[in-house]
């Protein structure tokens, strides 16, 4: 496998990975040209931070202060915000000695950066493993209590980017349960079961089966751009998704310690950018499996927290697992 990442946004802009014949193609959305992610894109590959996902309005209270931050998407924030970590130029360096190849990624955050509380100081190490992984480890600190919830927004399609939609991928999720949301992709704090309902993936089920059907959390969202609550032990590294393209017979599962999962199809693309090879990157041309903890967390205390306070450090990994089948 080859993975290569750009400084700006600590992007991921090239991932090739094995298929059944021996045969290896990018299955990540991207640009050939590094210019081309400074001209503004939809989060291809990139690092998201401080707060990956929305929160509602653009604020929160915490420990008896508002917070005000950038009204980005709507009336809500999303993804760190104007500026949020997907556009900031990190520090890269080799690692030596790691079981595989290994850049950490380093950027500091200043107090009130976005509007956010205290500086945090980031550090994220890819490690492409002989085992055909790429593992994502998160690490932050503060000098001050404030949100942090960090994720990666790969695009992915197994067939190869530029390969038509991903409709036909067939997907499971490991989650019994999701975070319905509002008109404004917020959500409304409680948790709902995914059985009876075209958010249930525990079993294999090819995205566009269901994709388009009316039920409201679909139409809301104009596809699947939801949280899936995760079967699994609170910060254990398990088993949240995998995918399957069965022309190639490309194999994608994921790790990861978060308690949650954002499945996105890539609804908003709409076949106006132009990407790598000067493909045209069509409505659902690609998937994100965004590990994180929940939307709007600030917000809801019903929610497990995203509060990092000083003294404490942020650890999470993700692990994505390629295979031929």
């Amino acid at each position: 496998m080859e993975v290569c990442v750009v400084s700006l946004g600590g992007i991921i802009q090239k991932l090739t990975a094995p298929g059944r014949n021996g045969q290896y193609d990018d299955v990540v959305l991207g640009f050939d040209s590094v210019n081309r992610y400074a001209a503004g894109h939809p989060y291809f590959g990139a690092l998201i931070g401080r707060y990956g996902n929305r929160i509602r309005s653009g604020q929160f209270l915490l420990d008896g202060s508002e917070y005000r931050l950038a009204s980005n998407d709507g009336d809500n924030h999303l993804h760190g915000g104007y500026r949020g970590f997907d556009k900031v130029d990190w520090h890269v360096d080799s690692l030596a000695g790691e079981p595989g190849t290994a850049l950490r990624l380093s950027y500091v955050s200043a107090d009130v950066e976005e509007g956010y509380p205290g500086r945090l100081d980031v550090s994220v190490t890819y490690l492409l493993t002989d085992a055909d992984e790429l593992r994502i480890d998160y690490r932050a600190v503060t000098d001050k209590s404030t949100p942090v919830n960090l994720t990666s927004h790969a695009y992915f399609n197994l067939a190869g980017q530029g390969a038509d939609t991903v409709l036909d991928h067939v997907a499971e999720i490991y989650a019994s349960h999701f975070t319905p949301v509002d008109e404004g992709l917020i959500p409304s704090g409680s948790i709902w079961p995914v059985a009876g309902t075209p958010m249930d993936f525990r079993a294999p089920n090819a995205i566009g089966e269901r994709v388009d059907d009316p039920y409201e959390q679909l139409q809301l969202a104009g596809g699947y751009d939801h949280n899936w609550v995760l079967d699994k032990e609170p910060g254990a590294l398990e088993i949240a998704a995998r995918i399957q393209e069965l022309s190639s017979g490309r194999q994608l599962e994921v790790y990861t310690t978060e308690p949650g999962l954002q499945f996105y199809t890539g609804n908003g693309l709409d076949g106006s950018i132009r990407g790598k090879q000067d493909r045209s990157y069509v409505s659902r041309s690609g998937f994100c499996l965004e590990t994180q903890h929940y939307p709007d967390s600030p917000n809801q205390p019903g929610f497990p927290s995203t509060i990092l306070r000083p003294g404490e450090v942020y650890e999470t990994t993700t692990v994505y697992r390629f295979s031929a089948m």
